[in-house]
């Protein structure tokens, strides 16, 4: 599971235009005065970019990814304090927990295994942000007669082994907000589905792109006609690409247990 530096920085603008405000906010607020915040799959820094305004100037961030080029890049743009590992997060148990406030992912949910979620909910006792996890759902204008069968296709490639177990795909955000509730969180859920016009070719195609050899993959016959014709089309087209995100606020801690390790 990797992502190129010229894919996330092409899907940042989007990616934060997406974000639910009032969600982004709760997780500002729940992150506290003397914020410190973990940030999974930290890729260049967008969820830093995003929370950063609106967080304490004296915020400290702790980066997590397993790519070194990507964390230099993510902490290289962070005013305040921030320190940077590089673990792999199939091992829940290298996370640098103590004394966090709020753990932050972005666009990562729908990457995960149902076990290494449960995993998560056992050992996170703070606030956690997650934005941007893919739901399933696609709306093309116009549209095209494959539309649906490519979404399918898609769907089932996304519910594959993405380096963590079998993906949760489409179904993340109602399979996390079980497992969260079942966790004792409080769970708040809002959509933020990318929506992208014309203005927004380049991404739509790099988008396309990565959709129709996915759904190639998972044995749709006509997925690659059907990227082609959407790229050809990208600068007189759009999209509604289904998000959501979660913050899911823990129950009151036990006496004596203070901070994010259980």
């Amino acid at each position: 599971m990797g992502f190129s530096p010229d894919w996330l920085a092409l899907r940042e603008p989007s990616d934060r235009a997406a974000r639910d405000s009032a969600l982004m906010h709760a997780a500002v607020a729940a992150a506290g005065p003397k914020s410190i915040v973990l940030d999974l799959g930290c890729g260049t820094g967008s969820t830093v970019r995003a929370l950063a305004p609106h967080l304490p100037q004296q915020t400290q961030w702790r980066l997590v990814d397993n790519d070194p080029e990507l964390l230099a890049r993510a902490s290289a743009g962070i005013a305040g304090s921030s320190s940077t590992y590089c673990v792999d997060i199939r091992d829940l148990e290298q996370l640098p927990l103590d004394g966090v406030t709020l753990v932050t992912a972005s666009a990562l949910l729908d990457l995960v295994s149902r076990e290494w979620l449960l995993e998560l909910a056992s050992l996170v006792r703070v606030p956690l942000y997650v934005a941007l996890s893919y739901d399933g759902s696609m709306q093309w204008t116009p549209a095209d007669p494959h539309d649906g069968v490519v979404t399918e296709a898609f769907n089932r490639h996304q519910r594959g082994d993405k380096g963590i177990g079998r993906a949760l795909g489409p179904d993340a955000v109602e399979v996390a907000r079980g497992i969260l509730e079942d966790a004792g969180f409080e769970v708040s859920v809002a959509p933020s589905p990318w929506k992208l016009g014309p203005e927004d070719a380049a991404l739509q195609k790099a988008l396309v792109e990565g959709i129709a050899h996915a759904a190639a993959e998972a044995g749709e016959v006509s997925a690659l006609s059907w990227g082609a014709t959407r790229m050809a089309s990208a600068v007189n087209s759009s999209c509604t690409i289904g998000h959501s995100d979660i913050v899911a606020i823990p129950p009151e801690p036990a006496a004596g247990e203070t901070d994010a390790l259980s």
